[in-house]
């Protein structure tokens, strides 16, 4: 049974709305089933940048910290914003893992390019490896085993690491298999597999912090995932990214949600 590990992590999101991450995350708890979910007490101060280049880092290692003491094997995880994902992925071994990254923006700044000083903006970049040093994996993971699926909203600074990793489209993902033969091809054994909301269609999904138009449907979506573990077993994933306007907006969503946590749980 798939243990949940709650984070409503606040502190990586660039957005004015970035504390509704913490409703959403409470709003999906509500939903899972009690004995096999831990919701970390997260603190609600934003941090400071400690010289760095990334805003709020202090609180982010903070929430790092408890991340790695909480972790346990076949964790799914529950933001917050994406980053919680670079904290989870420094507890486990990942020299068998690939990761499958569904984000309608690839993440892929680093404290350098990042317009916004966000560390959710540069998270699948510090999974890689790179950028703030304090923050980013070590060793990094091989970007061959890097899968980006359905992003559709970059910045020029983001183009050129994103060229070196493995793409899948919005309409490749209407073929459930294209996402395990993607896999499958890295050689990994395992896989982590990383959605944050905003990968779907704003008609599915509107509690989301920044949305972006044609975007993939949750049924696309889950199924890819299901046809993916039938091949790959998985090393753990995420689901992250909601950040609902109101608790009746939450309600309205939550369908959606909880087809994804059903796919990878």
């Amino acid at each position: 049974m798939a243990r949940f590990l709650v984070v409503p992590q606040w502190q990586g999101s660039p957005s004015a709305r970035a504390m509704l991450l913490v409703d959403g995350a409470s709003a999906i708890a509500g939903d899972l089933p009690r004995n096999a979910t831990t919701v970390l007490d997260i603190p609600l101060e934003a941090g400071e940048a400690l010289g760095t280049g990334v805003h709020r880092l202090s609180s982010l290692q903070r929430i790092r910290a408890m991340i790695a003491e909480a972790m346990t094997p076949d964790t799914v995880l529950v933001g917050g914003d994406c980053s919680v994902t670079v904290a989870a992925l420094d507890t486990i071994d990942l020299s068998d893992v690939a990761l499958v990254w569904f984000d309608a923006h690839p993440d892929l700044h680093t404290d350098e390019t990042s317009p916004s000083g966000a560390f959710s903006g540069m998270a699948l970049r510090a999974i890689l490896g790179e950028g703030e040093r304090q923050l980013a994996l070590s060793p990094g993971l091989p970007a061959e085993r890097v899968i980006v699926a359905g992003a559709r909203v970059l910045d020029d600074a983001e183009e050129d690491p994103l060229s070196r990793l493995t793409q899948l489209s919005v309409d490749e993902l209407d073929d459930a298999e294209s996402l395990a033969n993607a896999v499958e091809r890295t050689g990994a054994s395992r896989v982590w597999v990383h959605i944050d909301v905003d990968v779907l269609d704003p008609a599915e999904m509107a509690g989301v912090s920044t949305a972006a138009p044609f975007g993939a449907t949750a049924a696309a979506l889950s199924s890819a995932v299901r046809a993916l573990r039938e091949r790959v077993p998985l090393a753990g994933a995420t689901i992250a990214g909601f950040a609902p306007r109101s608790p009746l907006d939450a309600v309205d969503d939550l369908g959606a949600i909880l087809r994804l946590v059903a796919a990878v749980a």
